[in-house]
C-alpha cells in the first residue's frame, strides 16, 4: 500500500465536545455495564480503522488491577504537531473535541467504524483520568486529562523505535453504575471484530485474573460461520465464500447450511453490528433467491411440486454472516443499526447472484442439497400456511373466544396489563384467585412445553401447549408477527424455583426467541422470582429467595420460636401468598429478558435446546459450580 502522510492537518474539526457528561446515554446508550463496556469499544474502533486503513496489525486491550483499562496498536500515533484551526496538539483536539478526527478526511480513511468521531472524545469526558501515550517520529509523546480537561501540555518522555497509540482510561464513577469490566463482555465483541478482520490480530488481558484470549482468524468471516454452527449438524463441512468489489464498495458473505430450521444472518457494515440489517442485508436476500431459483429451474427440479420456494424456504437452516465496507455509510441515527445507503442493495444483489451462480456450477453436490432444502422448506410453509389458517379461525379475531384456560384481565389498554404464564393448573388457579383482575391475566401452562428448537413452524403452530400462548398474546408468530398487536404490555414468565421450572421457563424462552423476536428485543417478557423460603416468627413472616438470604433472616431474628417453610412449588402457596410474594407489583421481584448480544444468544439457546449433547454437556460442566444446589433441588 502507498504510504499516505497522516499529520494534523487529517484531523477535520466539526466543533463542540457538549452535553457528554450531562447526558452520556446519547453517545454511549447509557450508564449500566453496558454503557461502560462500550468506553472500550470506542477505543478499539479507533485502532480498528488503523487496521483497515493498513498500519495496523495488532492491537492489545488489558484490564488492569486497579480498575483502569488501556488499549495499544500498532499504527502510524495520532498526529502531535499543532492543529492549523484549533492551535492546540491534533492529538488535544481528538481527545477533547466532539466530531473530531482522521475519519472526516477521506484521505485518511477510506473505511471507518466510528463514523461520527465522536467515540475517544467521549471516552476522555466520561473518564476520571485517561493517559494517552503516542509512539512516533522515533520518540514517545505523553498528555493526561481528568474529566476530559487536559492538565498538561504534551511532552516527549522517551524514545521509541515502533509507531502506535496507547489510552489508559479510568471511568468516571459518578457517572456509571459500575465500573467493573467483565473480561467475557470485552471477549465478545473482540472476537468478532477478530472475525471481521482477516488476520488482525486482538489480545484481551486481564491482570488480576490472569486470563489472556488471542483472537486472530485468518479465515476471516468464514471462521466466523464455522464458530456460530460449531454446536449445529451443518450438511456440508466447509462454508461458501463469496466476495467482490464494485463503485468502491467491498462486499463478502459466508454461508453455511444446518440441519435445524433456524434462519440466521449477521450483518456489519464497515465492522458495524447492523442489527436491523439495512440495504446490504436486502441486497444479499434478493441475490441469493435469484440465484438458487434459477439453479431449481435450470434443473427442472420442481416438476412434481406445487409450491415454489420463497427467500425465507430457501433461507431455512441458513448461517451467515455479510459484511461490506464503503467510504460513505449512512445509517439511521446514532445507533448505526440499520444501512440506508440505496445503492448498496443492487451492488451487493448482483455480486452475490453472479458469484453464487458460479459457485452453483462448479459444486453440483452442494448445490443440489441447497435445492432440496429450499423445496422441504417449501412444503413446510405450505403445511404451516394451512396450521396459521386454523389457529386464525380458533383465535379472538374471527371466533370470539380465547384459551380455555385464560382467566383475561377487565382492562382492555395493552400497555397497562400483563399476562403470567404460569407453570401447573394448581398454582394457576391459586394465581386467578390471588391476582389483581383488572390488569393481571393469568394463562397456566399444562403437560410438556414444545421444544421449539428443534420444530419447524408448522409443528410449532399445531402444538396444542403452543397454541393457547400464541392466541393470548395475539400478536401472530414469525414473519406474521406484528407487536403493535399485542395484547399486554408485561408477558411474565411465573415457574417453580427447581430444574423443571427453570426448563420450561428456557423452553419459552426459546419459542419468543425463536418466533416472537420482537417481544424480547422491545423489552416486553420478564421472569417473576417466587420466593424459596417462608421464615415466621411469632406473627412475622419474611419470604426470602435464597439459602444465603434464608441464613442472614435466621441470625437476625434468631432460631428459638422461628419456623422455616420451604416452597417446593407454586402450588405450595396459597392466593394470599402469591398475591403478596409474586403478583403484587409494589412487592414482587422481576427479571427484565433482554439480548445484549443476539448472536451469543443463538448459539447459547442451540447448546441447551439443540440436537448436539456433546456442547450441552461441556457447558454445563464449565457453569456448575455457578449453581447453589440447595436453591433448586
Amino acid at each position: 500500500m502507498a504510504e499516505t502522510k497522516y499529520t494534523a492537518d487529517n484531523i477535520k474539526v466539526l466543533k463542540g465536545l457538549e452535553a457528554v457528561r450531562k447526558r452520556p446515554a446519547m453517545y454511549i446508550g447509557g450508564t449500566t455495564e453496558r454503557g461502560l463496556h462500550h468506553l472500550v469499544y470506542e477505543v478499539v474502533d479507533n485502532s480498528i480503522d488503523e487496521a483497515l486503513a493498513g498500519y495496523c496489525d495488532t492491537i492489545t486491550i488489558v484490564m488492569h488491577a486497579n480498575g483502569s483499562v488501556s488499549v495499544e496498536d500498532n499504527g502510524r500515533g495520532i498526529p502531535v504537531e499543532k492543529h492549523g484551526s484549533e492551535n492546540i496538539p491534533a492529538v488535544q483536539v481528538v481527545m477533547t473535541v466532539l466530531h473530531a478526527g482522521g475519519k472526516f478526511d477521506d484521505k485518511s480513511y477510506k473505511v471507518s467504524g466510528g463514523l461520527h468521531g465522536v467515540g475517544v472524545s467521549v471516552v476522555n469526558a466520561l473518564s476520571k483520568r485517561l493517559d494517552v501515550e503516542i509512539y512516533r517520529d522515533g520518540k514517545v509523546y505523553h498528555q493526561y486529562y481528568e474529566i476530559g480537561v487536559p492538565q498538561k501540555e504534551i511532552e516527549v518522555i522517551g524514545k521509541s523505535t515502533t509507531t502506535g497509540t496507547k489510552v489508559t482510561f479510568i471511568p468516571d464513577d459518578t457517572i456509571f453504575e459500575t465500573t467493573v469490566f467483565s473480561f467475557d463482555y470485552l471477549s465478545v465483541r473482540l472476537r468478532e471484530l477478530a472475525f471481521l478482520n482477516k488476520g488482525i490480530k486482538i489480545v484481551l488481558k486481564d491482570e488480576i485474573s490472569e486470563k489472556v484470549h488471542n483472537f486472530q482468524y485468518e479465515g476471516g468471516i468464514s471462521s466466523f460461520v464455522k464458530y456460530l454452527n460449531e454446536n449445529k449438524k451443518v450438511i456440508f463441512e466447509d462454508p461458501i465464500y463469496i466476495c467482490g468489489e464494485k463503485e468502491g464498495t467491498e462486499f463478502e458473505v459466508s454461508i453455511q447450511y444446518n440441519e435445524g430450521f433456524q434462519e440466521s444472518i449477521s450483518s456489519f457494515a464497515n465492522n458495524i453490528n447492523t442489527i436491523e440489517g439495512g440495504t446490504h442485508l436486502s441486497g444479499f436476500k434478493a441475490g441469493l433467491t435469484r440465484a438458487i431459483n434459477s439453479y431449481i429451474k435450470i434443473g427442472n427440479l420442481l416438476k412434481n411440486e406445487k409450491v415454489t420456494p420463497s427467500g425465507s424456504d430457501i433461507r431455512e437452516g441458513m448461517t451467515a454472516v455479510i459484511s461490506v465496507k464503503l467510504s460513505d455509510p449512512q445509517f439511521e441515527g446514532q445507533t448505526k443499526t440499520k444501512l440506508q445507503n440505496s445503492e448498496i442493495d443492487g451492488i451487493v444483489s448482483s455480486i452475490v447472484y453472479e458469484k453464487l451462480n458460479e459457485f452453483l456450477e462448479e459444486n453440483p453436490k452442494v448445490a443440489k442439497l441447497l435445492a432440496m432444502k429450499a423445496i422441504l422448506g417449501a412444503r413446510s410453509r405450505e403445511a404451516a400456511r394451512k396450521a396459521r389458517e386454523l389457529t386464525r379461525r380458533k383465535s379472538v379475531l374471527e371466533s370470539g373466544s380465547l384459551p380455555g384456560k385464560l382467566a383475561d384481565c377487565s382492562i382492555q389498554d395493552p400497555s397497562q396489563t400483563e399476562i403470567f404464564l404460569v407453570e401447573g393448573d394448581s398454582a394457576g388457579g391459586s394465581a386467578k384467585m390471588g391476582r389483581e383482575r383488572t390488569f393481571q391475566a393469568i394463562l397456566p401452562l399444562w403437560g410438556k412445553m414444545l421444544n421449539t428448537e428443534k420444530a419447524r413452524i408448522d409443528k410449532v403452530l399445531n402444538n396444542d401447549k403452543i397454541q393457547p400462548v400464541i392466541l393470548a398474546l395475539g400478536a401472530g408468530i414469525g414473519e406474521e408477527f406484528d407487536i403493535s398487536k399485542l395484547r399486554y404490555d408485561k408477558v411474565i414468565i411465573m415457574a417453580d424455583a427447581d430444574v423443571d421450572g427453570q426448563h420450561i421457563a428456557t423452553l419459552l424462552l426459546t419459542f419468543f426467541f425463536r418466533y416472537m423476536r420482537p417481544l424480547v428485543e422491545e423489552g416486553h417478557v420478564y421472569i417473576a422470582k417466587p420466593p424459596l423460603f417462608l421464615v415466621r416468627k411469632g406473627k412475622k413472616k419474611h419470604y426470602v429467595h435464597s439459602v444465603e438470604e434464608r441464613n442472614k433472616v435466621l441470625a437476625e431474628v434468631g432460631s428459638k420460636g422461628t419456623h422455616v417453610q420451604r416452597y417446593k412449588g407454586l402450588g405450595e402457596m396459597n392466593a394470599d401468598q402469591l398475591w403478596e410474594t409474586t403478583l403484587d407489583p409494589e412487592k414482587r421481584i422481576l427479571t427484565l429478558v433482554q439480548i445484549d448480544d443476539a448472536i451469543e444468544a443463538d448459539r447459547m439457546f442451540t447448546i441447551l435446546m439443540g440436537d448436539e449433547v456433546e456442547p450441552r454437556r461441556k457447558f454445563i460442566e464449565e457453569n456448575a459450580h455457578y449453581v447453589d444446589i440447595n436453591e433448586i433441588s
